[in-house]
């Protein structure tokens, strides 16, 4: 007869969490489908091979999971990255340095924040398009690196004039990290998520891109409309208007 201890139940529920948290993040990545499949076919493989002791087609099975490993890592293999970037990302590590009494934390200040909201509130008001992701935990530098380097102090004037419609580097996004604006013209994945407003272009399908590839925050100015938004971790928060768009940089990036 089988029993249950206590130990099997924190068993169950901490196999529950990690399988929940994983299809969160696949369900970013529009893989939840796949993702579901993978985990009803584990599931009739326990029942078929350990439960029901089936031999003939738990021997296929069994063979079939041990090629599908190999398969799980190659369709997933962005997802995984993902995954383990996010367990090891630099808030993580900030707690564990500051476990081990290393902490040398960049703090990020109101100085910081309102030059990046009134720029933003300028260039909605000239409907001038703008892309600016601010880096929080997962390291964006495989980003960076496709920009040019700046490494200047955050200012509304040198946000203007990198967005300004003749610069060559205003169709690119801008990354800040560690309250620098540290590069300009970046190239951004895009997201094929096909639940995106149509009105949106491909400046937000950048944004909405990678919001599921990290856990930055990613600012957007609509040149059609001069709407504001934020993409963060797969989803939109479209028309802010400045107070929200302040609330939701400091709560968010200051965490």
């Amino acid at each position: 007869m089988l029993s249950l201890g206590i130990k099997d139940i924190i068993d169950i529920f901490l196999v529950a969490l990690l399988l929940y948290y994983i299809w969160k993040l696949m369900k970013q990545s529009s893989a939840a489908n796949i993702f579901s499949g993978v985990i009803i076919f584990t599931v009739v493989w326990i029942l078929v091979s350990r439960v029901f002791e089936m031999r003939l087609i738990g021997g296929i099975m069994d063979t079939l999971m041990n090629i599908g490993l190999l398969a799980v890592l190659i369709l997933f293999q962005d997802e995984i990255r993902h995954f383990l970037s996010t367990i090891g990302n630099q808030k993580n590590a900030k707690y564990l340095a500051r476990f081990l009494h290393l902490n040398k934390e960049v703090k990020t200040h109101r100085t910081d924040i309102m030059p990046i909201v009134m720029a933003c509130l300028s260039m909605s008001k000239q409907k001038v398009g703008a892309l600016i992701v601010v880096e929080r935990g997962v390291n964006l530098a495989e980003y960076i690196n496709t920009g040019e380097i700046i490494n200047g102090k955050i200012s509304q004037r040198l946000i203007e004039n990198i967005f300004f419609k003749n610069s060559p580097l205003h169709d690119g996004a801008m990354i800040i990290s560690n309250s620098r604006i540290t590069a300009a013209g970046c190239i951004l994945p895009v997201s094929h998520d096909t639940d995106i407003p149509k009105a949106l272009g491909l400046r937000h399908r950048s944004a909405l891109g990678i919001s599921q590839k990290s856990d930055c925050l990613a600012i957007c100015v609509s040149e059609e409309t001069g709407g504001i938004s934020i993409a963060e971790n797969g989803h939109f928060h479209l028309r802010l208007n400045a107070e929200e768009l302040e609330r939701m940089l400091t709560e968010e990036w200051q965490d």
